[in-house]
């Protein structure tokens, strides 16, 4: 008896294991790689269990200006291990609390806006320090990933508005009114996002993510600030936990997709928006809001939102997928500059 379950166990981890192979193989080869990516997430997040001082955190922030941004040759492609994030998710989750605090046992209304932009903020900010840490060309300041998160992530609504008010796009439950608004939404951040890349003159792969999550991030903050006032606390806390793989995850999708299509230093153009590894990630993109935004006449996708967890699953191994094809960039970047070097000494 205990063989046979034994086997049976083992059979459900090599399929599990055979369809996430299959599906980064697929999604890498949507980045030009016709290889399977493999995941080891203990790896990647094994610096957030670490001590880490003030000077490893200030470290982080300085990078980006003129004087910080390192040369190619400086630049790690060793496989990222962000932590800074997890301070700054525990930081604006503890202040969450304290103002909760503050709610519930002095009755103080005036703790509500604060917790309402807090928690709004919490993880969809935390996420994009995660992004901001893997850019590992560190060619991106603070006060530019200020810039991005807080106007692109205006600009973007504002888009959105403009799109809404242009396409009829239904209750926002059936599946033709999901594809609509996934559409409307994700195309109104796909093109503030490659606005940014041109302002900025951005060429690289993680450049792409960190810019896609920044507008990501903004548009989610102000929409679950909107949403939180229309309908309360409990929105607030149910978009809160859902953030971690809806629109900061979703538009540095696009973000990435966007410098795969463009040529290096050259502006993003309409052509790229029709190249094939923009078109693919860009309907992933719109497809995953769809289905999120999807009412399902599938009860089973109800219990303990499963269908939410799934499209979570779907769009981080598509951040893990394109991560991968960051460092592969950098790795060849710096592999053609020795070459030069070497070509150009002889």
């Amino acid at each position: 008896m205990a063989k046979s379950v034994n086997k049976l166990a083992k059979k459900r981890f090599e399929y599990h294991n055979h369809l996430l192979d299959d599906a980064t193989k697929e999604m890498n080869e949507w980045t030009g790689e016709n290889k399977v990516v493999e995941i080891h997430l203990f790896q990647m997040f094994s610096e957030v269990f670490k001590h880490h001082d003030l000077d490893d955190a200030e470290a982080l922030f300085i990078v980006g200006t003129r004087e910080t941004t390192p040369s190619l040759e400086a630049v790690s492609a060793a496989p990222v291990k962000p932590w800074l994030f997890s301070r700054v998710f525990a930081l604006l989750g503890a202040s969450f609390v304290l103002l909760a605090m503050l709610f519930l046992v002095f009755r103080s209304n005036n703790a509500v806006p604060g917790m309402i932009f807090i928690g709004s903020l919490t993880v969809p900010f935390a996420l994009l320090i995660m992004f901001f840490e893997i850019n590992v060309f560190r060619n991106i300041s603070v006060y530019q990933l200020m810039t991005v998160f807080l106007v692109g992530g205006i600009l973007s609504l504002i888009a959105t508005m403009i799109l809404y008010s242009l396409i009829p796009s239904g209750n926002g439950t059936s599946w033709e009114s999901a594809l609509i608004v996934g559409f409307i939404e994700e195309t109104a951040k796909m093109l503030v996002i490659a606005y940014f890349i041109n302002r900025f003159h951005l060429n690289y792969i993680f450049n792409g993510l960190l810019v896609g999550a920044a507008i990501g991030a903004g548009f989610a903050v102000f929409e679950t600030a909107g949403y939180t006032g229309q309908y309360g606390l409990v929105t607030l806390l149910m978009r809160s936990w859902q953030a971690i793989g809806t629109h900061t995850i979703w538009s540095a999708i696009m973000g990435a997709a966007i410098i795969l299509a463009k040529e290096r230093h050259q502006p993003v153009t309409g052509s790229n928006m029709v190249a094939p590894k923009f078109l693919r990630f860009y309907l992933l993109a719109i497809a995953l809001h769809a289905i999120w935004d999807w009412n399902a006449p599938f009860a089973l996708l109800d219990i303990l939102y499963l269908q939410q967890w799934v499209l979570i699953a779907v769009g981080w191994v598509a951040i893990f997928v394109l991560i991968n094809a960051g460092l592969r960039e950098a790795r060849t970047l710096q592999g053609q500059r020795i070459l030069k070097a070497t070509q150009l000494g002889g």
